[in-house]
């Protein structure tokens, strides 16, 4: 079963509740199953937009260690876009907050998604460089994934009131929830990937 139809799409609607909010847009619809509220925030523009076989990826703002923290996430991945799980095997995304330093987000695979987040050592000073900066720099390398030597220039607007606002729709005292997995294994999927070329 397929998660919430915004999971993919950040140029669309989503059900339940869509707002745009400087250069993000935040999307909120209710888990049918637990009547608890799902809300992404996520960025307007693609770090790299879907294609045949692989999935997009976007800029989106995760709740981690008690603080919200920018990544680079695919979510809710398909057989047809599995591919993008060979991302988590190596794959690295490189943000930064010009001028300041660099920091590197690890990708893993968390369900059907591959959230490349940053480690606990940088989450305090990128969650508070996150909420001030005018631009982000983005670059995403590993295995089936290279978005080249020159990072993407994200714009950020309002990201302040922006986070306020996913905060408000989050329930009172958890972490954001993820989307509701399928029922396969990814990481299976992914492991035989990696048998079948490298081995």
């Amino acid at each position: 079963m397929a998660g919430p139809a915004f999971a993919q799409v950040p140029d669309e609607p989503a059900p339940g509740d869509a707002r745009k909010i400087g250069s993000w847009r935040l999307a909120c619809a209710t888990d049918q199953m637990t009547d608890k509220p799902v809300c992404r925030l996520i960025h307007q523009q693609w770090i790299e937009p879907p294609g045949p076989g692989h999935a997009g990826l976007v800029l989106e703002v995760i709740q981690r260690h008690g603080q919200f923290i920018p990544a680079v996430t695919s979510r809710e991945l398909t057989l047809m876009g599995a591919a993008r799980g060979l991302l988590a095997l190596s794959g690295t995304a490189q943000l930064r907050f010009p001028p300041k330093p660099m920091a590197e987000a690890p990708c893993a695979l968390e369900g059907r998604s591959v959230i490349c987040a940053p480690t606990a050592t940088d989450t305090p000073r990128l969650a508070e460089e996150l909420r001030a900066s005018p631009r982000l720099l983005v670059r995403v390398q590993g295995l089936a994934n290279e978005t080249g030597e020159v990072p993407m220039n994200l714009p950020l607007a309002e990201t302040e009131a922006a986070i306020a606002a996913f905060r408000a729709g989050l329930p009172a005292g958890e972490a954001a929830p993820e989307p509701p997995g399928s029922g396969f294994d990814l990481r299976w999927l992914v492991q035989r990937f990696r048998d079948f070329f490298f081995q």
